[in-house]
């Protein structure tokens, strides 16, 4: 393994719990039947705990969208092409995505990072480039990239989440742009939680039942393809990864490092946080999963891991659409916490 990378996971420390019983006395002390607020105390305490602090702020937010393009584009498996990526990328810079608009509906900064578009878009304004290769391999037929090419692409978010911090930022989100990318996210739910390909394979895009039926045989052979690289989740993610998931798991690495909670999008969103948590399991705790997506197979994943998203309206945009609109409810969380009167100030013992 890297030794930068060795370094980061051996850095990540659980969240403490030393400030639980202060905190919850706060959130029982405010001026309402305690508990009667539900999730939103629950996003408090939790944030509080990351933050280490009973007296948190929440006053920056940022979403780093992940985009990269995938070689098993080419087998026709999304109502697609590939070179969709880059004019999805394009339209996010100029502000007329799904996330940009939410973005700016949740007072969040949205930022765009070309992981490894197969397109070279020169020195574009606006653009974080932080390319490692020009798209994927095939993995139907070999894996999609080295183990040090994620390793490098793993790097490349956890130093965006280091940045992020240096820059005062108090909750980050994940995102991603890729045309054919749920192929991947299935086939590394299928590999490591482990799944049947059958449960956590759906229609992405909205494919029909010809398209849907050769993605789960593409899957079946990525995985049989590449079965000695399945073993742990590293090799994986280089076998039938992709590079903006592998981006994003060094985002969930860099973040948990530097005590910044990150709140997780969908589908494709939640295999790289699963990666980062395989390899790292205190992760876990600094991960306030958005949603739960349309896509078949993220029921299967959240159950498995026991997590319960903030959010359930059917999205499976990605983006980081459903990432903003929980930042929002983290934001309001924190206000709640900081802005509501208390018993004790109202002078009322309960």
């Amino acid at each position: 393994m890297n030794t930068n990378l060795e370094q980061i996971l051996s850095s990540i420390e659980p969240v403490s719990r030393d400030l639980e019983p202060e905190i919850t006395a706060h959130l029982n002390d405010l001026l309402h039947p305690p508990g009667s607020l539900g999730r939103l105390e629950e996003n408090a305490l939790r944030y509080c705990l990351i933050r280490e602090t009973p007296q948190p702020k929440l006053e920056k937010k940022r979403i780093y969208t992940f985009a990269a393009d995938h070689g098993v584009a080419e087998e026709n498996i999304s109502i697609a092409p590939k070179a969709v990526t880059q004019l999805m990328v394009m339209n996010m810079l100029g502000g007329g995505a799904g996330v940009n608009v939410l973005s700016r509906h949740t007072d969040v900064e949205n930022q765009i990072v070309d992981i490894g578009i197969d397109h070279n878009f020169g020195e574009l304004p606006g653009l974080i480039h932080e390319k490692v290769r020009m798209g994927t391999s095939n993995l139907r037929i070999e894996p999609a990239m080295r183990i040090e090419e994620a390793e490098e692409a793993i790097l490349v978010g956890a130093k965006l989440a280091k940045q992020a911090a240096e820059e005062g930022i108090d909750l980050l989100g994940t995102g991603e742009m890729g045309i054919a990318n749920t192929t991947p996210a299935s086939a590394l739910f299928a590999a490591l939680l482990p799944a049947d390909i059958e449960t956590v394979t759906g229609r992405g895009t909205g494919i029909n039942d010809e398209q849907i039926k050769r993605k789960k045989e593409i899957i079946c052979e990525a995985l049989d393809v590449n079965a000695e690289q399945l073993a742990d989740p590293l090799s994986a993610l280089a076998a039938v990864g992709g590079l903006e998931i592998a981006g994003i798991c060094g985002l969930c690495l860099g973040a948990a490092e530097a005590r910044i909670p990150v709140v997780v999008d969908g589908f494709i969103s939640s295999a790289g946080a699963f990666v980062a948590c395989l390899l790292k399991p205190e992760v876990k705790d600094y991960l306030f999963f958005s949603h739960k997506s349309a896509e078949a197979g993220h029921t299967v994943f959240l159950e498995r891991i026991g997590a319960e998203p903030l959010l359930d309206l059917g999205l499976r945009l990605g983006e980081g659409t459903g990432a903003a609109l929980a930042m929002g409810l983290i934001d309001a969380s924190i206000k709640i916490y900081n802005e509501m009167a208390t018993f004790s100030e109202a002078g009322i013992e309960l």
